[in-house]
């Protein structure tokens, strides 16, 4: 590890980490200590329907320090990691002039990465290969689709969770509709490039017990502020089962208790799960994916602030 930095020309500091790791908190007191504007780059708390189930910052929080992208589309508007660039970039921009730190906080690592290395050009799928992919899936089961997606992308196959629908189904369709896997693309020439920059990484990787504690005691928390109601308001929009912020964490496992399939223990326990798996995935992508100046082997707590902020040059 070595110093953070803050007085390079053109810096942007990435506080990341997994789920309920506690960088949203400490990006609150960088940004106040740092003069900062946090930027968002979580993919599912830009929706604006969705603010307690993602752990968006409170009201509070985004009067008091300066937030970007959170909550600005609804969950029926079309995104992408491509959109998100450009607005993270605009966002930078304007920090940069006004003489602020832009700090990019979150935990999708693909965003991240789009900022740093780029975004390369993938053909568009038509519609009616989507719907015959997903049509494939629901047919041969999630296990059989994802072994099939391994025998001409194990590359993808590798990276991607079988049950993650989303990224699973856009790496068999791109196969199906250009005969080259979706890892092939990426490292075709980019169609943007990278940020240029002085990147610095702040990054916390709690040990798997308390994070999984603190994963499990945020559901419960979410259930007691209303999380089931905003759930709720999605099966009363009709959304698309596809659309991305249908795959929030905790969405399905609700939707199936307000359905009545199962019981609310149930569905608690099943929201659990898969955010532990989550994050368990997110610390193996920060881990392999991007250089670590500051690696906290802790969940955040103030008591940390001491100790980090010595690290930091300003």
């Amino acid at each position: 590890m070595r110093k953070i930095n803050l007085s390079l020309p053109r810096s942007i500091l990435i506080i990341a980490g997994p789920t309920a790791s506690g960088k949203s908190g400490f990006s609150l007191e960088v940004a106040d200590k740092y003069d900062g504007v946090i930027i968002n780059c979580d993919s599912m708390q830009v929706y604006s329907e969705l603010q307690i189930i993602t752990a968006r910052p409170s009201i509070v929080d985004e009067r008091d320090i300066p937030h970007k992208l959170y909550g600005m589309i609804s969950v029926a508007d079309f995104f992408s990691v491509g959109i998100w660039r450009d607005l993270a970039i605009n966002e930078i921009k304007a920090c940069w002039q006004s003489g602020k730190l832009p700090i990019i906080t979150g935990g999708t690592g693909l965003y991240i990465k789009a900022l740093m290395e780029g975004l390369t050009q993938i053909p568009a799928v038509s519609r009616e290969i989507r719907e015959e992919v997903i049509a494939r899936r629901k047919k041969i089961g999630v296990e059989a689709f994802h072994l099939e997606l391994r025998g001409f992308d194990p590359v993808s196959a590798e990276r991607l969770n079988k049950s993650d629908s989303q990224r699973v189904i856009r790496a068999y369709e791109v196969y199906v509709a250009t005969e080259r896997s979706l890892s092939d693309w990426h490292k075709q020439e980019r169609i943007a490039e990278p940020l240029s920059a002085h990147y610095q990484s702040i990054i916390f990787e709690p040990p798997r017990d308390l994070l999984y504690a603190k994963c499990e005691d945020r559901l419960d928390l979410m259930v007691e502020n209303g999380a089931l109601d905003e759930v709720r308001a999605l099966v009363d929009i009709n959304l698309d089962p596809m659309r991305p912020a249908m795959k929030a964490l905790g969405v399905s496992e609700f939707l199936a208790y307000l359905n009545n399939d199962i019981t609310l223990e149930e569905a608690l326990n099943a929201a659990k799960q898969s955010t532990r798996r989550y994050a368990k995935r997110q610390m193996t992508w920060f881990r392999n994916q991007i250089v670590q100046d500051y690696r906290l082997n802790a969940q955040y707590s103030k008591s940390l602030i001491p100790e980090i902020f010595s690290n930091i040059i300003k």
